[in-house]
């Protein structure tokens, strides 16, 4: 779907300053074309929720020479430009967040960009070129450790299964080997 500036404008919920808002999602998207508006529900920690935009995708991060696409979602609130956005990195099933500096281990950007976002002063873009920067430096996202069978230790193994997935068969404590299929469960 292609998004103008009338389609973001009338995607937003109640609150927000849609003229603003709309322009700044729209920059956002012309640049990096992998991300899509949406209004989705956000659960705040303390169990309340909202209605609230949010940028989702991909931004191309370059690291050590190589381009990476980091999953991420950008949440936008009703006050905004006022406050910054909560942005969050999205890994995938084959993926793990890197804890780090800038980011904690539920995948919250935390950056000095948002710590200090003075209205006025920051805007979707902008952020989100700091976060490929950052992000360039400081990988938030790592692909998963998947031990091959030949890597795994003596008494561990790991069995590829048709689907892809790995499980591990633990050997039983008398050393002997299981009697029946599903004694291991993957």
């Amino acid at each position: 779907m292609s998004f103008t500036m009338d389609i973001i404008k009338k995607m937003l919920p109640r609150g927000y300053q849609r003229k603003y808002v709309a322009h700044q999602v729209f920059i956002a998207i012309t640049y990096f074309k992998d991300l899509v508006p949406a209004v989705e529900e956000f659960v705040y920690r303390d169990g309340s929720r909202k209605n609230l935009l949010n940028l989702t995708g991909i931004i191309p991060v370059v690291y050590k020479d190589k381009t990476y696409n980091i999953p991420i979602c950008v949440w936008i609130e009703p006050n905004y430009p006022n406050v910054a956005p909560m942005c969050f990195v999205k890994p995938t099933h084959e993926m793990i967040i890197v804890k780090g500096k800038y980011i904690s281990s539920d995948g919250k950007v935390r950056m000095p960009y948002l710590k200090d976002w003075k209205k006025g002063e920051g805007d979707l873009f902008s952020l989100l070129q700091v976060m490929v920067a950052v992000f360039g430096e400081f990988p938030p996202l790592s692909m998963c450790p998947y031990p091959e069978p030949e890597q795994a230790s003596c008494w561990l193994q790991f069995n590829r299964q048709e689907d892809g997935k790995y499980c591990v068969s633990l050997p039983r404590g008398d050393g002997q080997p299981f009697q029946q299929e599903n004694e291991t469960s993957c």
